[in-house]
């Protein structure tokens, strides 16, 4: 994991969710601009956990619960944002970004370039992604791409508890619209169950991560796996059990969609010679497609194998648990991307 994933000797380990509500808190007793609006973010603490606490230390004036009005509270965080606030935003689901998303996109995203750049926009716009507990088409997507894809948007999807807090923080004081993408299945809540290893130790005190700037998790020179948030915790397992059968896969934890940072992911392809790629997101039009086109027009011989990619398919996602289940990513099916990788054998397989 990265370095501040480490365990350090006076471990303090954090869900997301605690990352992510000690992040905003500290920016809030150092900023009065900044404030929290959204649907239950109040006195329930967000029902993934990430706003809790909040309402008790600032109240209802800086931490205030919404309608069921997305479009409403996301053209009211635009407007605040742009007469000087810094609001947080909650979208409980991602899914839900129809209903609201010309307040998004045509408003929170292109108001500072219509202004020639006089008029800042600082708005985070948190929201949950992922699926995995039979949640339904509607409630379970990740739709990286679709944000990815239009610009005036940075995008963020953590993995670990660490990066959650350094993102966040970095997120808050960003001048420009941060959409704060963080997977359920990683938030550390119970009743969703999580993913144990996205808990890790958290420095109590206030950092930021840069956006742009991948991390190597697991260093190989075999085969370079890239993914975000859950795909990460996949491509590690995956990882595993590929070193058991002798091949030693690295892999990049790219920590931010928008910017993206394709020189690492060059740098590690290069030494490797293969890629895949997992997403959670659709397969067609998405991240892998991203990653593989900038690794072919940057230097298509440093490939000694098509790259292949692991991802949703092009299917609205089953509410039966056994067919979202084969669905979803696996590391099982990044062994098997692998395997047909092998099988195919490029030009250049050594």
């Amino acid at each position: 994991m990265s370095s501040g994933a480490v365990a350090a000797a006076n471990e303090r380990r954090l869900t997301i969710a605690r990352a992510m509500a000690e992040a905003i808190a500290q920016e809030m007793r150092i900023d009065p601009s900044v404030f929290v609006m959204g649907e239950d973010v109040g006195t329930l603490g967000g029902v993934f956990g990430n706003t809790r606490g909040l309402f008790d230390e600032f109240g209802g004036e800086r931490v205030r619960d919404t309608p069921i009005s997305e479009t409403a509270f996301m053209g009211a965080a635009t407007g605040a944002a742009s007469d000087g606030m810094r609001p947080i935003v909650e979208l409980m689901f991602v899914d839900f970004f129809g209903v609201c998303f010309d307040a998004i996109y045509n408003s929170m995203a292109k108001n500072a370039y219509f202004s020639g750049g006089t008029v800042k926009v600082p708005v985070v716009l948190m929201t949950s992604t992922g699926g995995g507990y039979s949640d339904g088409g509607q409630h379970s997507q990740c739709l990286y791409g679709t944000f990815a894809h239009l610009p005036g948007m940075k995008v963020v999807a953590p993995s670990n508890a660490y990066d959650a807090k350094g993102l966040m923080t970095a997120s808050i004081r960003d001048d420009n619209p941060v959409i704060y993408m963080y997977h359920k299945g990683l938030q550390g809540m119970g009743w969703l169950g999580t993913e144990p290893a996205a808990t890790v130790h958290v420095p109590e005190e206030s950092y930021t991560i840069p956006f742009g700037q991948a991390a190597i998790v697991r260093e190989g020179k075999d085969v370079t796996i890239v993914s975000v948030a859950m795909g990460v915790h996949n491509a590690l397992k995956a990882a595993d059990l590929l070193a058991a059968k002798g091949v030693s896969a690295e892999v990049v934890d790219l920590r931010t969609l928008v910017p993206l940072d394709r020189d690492t992911v060059f740098a590690s392809v290069s030494k490797t010679g293969r890629l895949i790629v997992v997403d959670e997101d659709y397969h067609s039009y998405g991240m892998t497609g991203e990653i593989i086109a900038s690794i072919a027009e940057r230097d298509l011989s440093v490939l000694k194998a098509s790259p292949q990619r692991v991802a949703y398919p092009d299917i609205p996602i089953p509410f039966s648990r056994p067919m979202e289940q084969f669905a979803l990513p696996s590391p099982e099916k990044i062994i098997e991307a692998y395997e047909k990788m092998k099988g195919r054998r490029g030009w250049r397989w050594m």
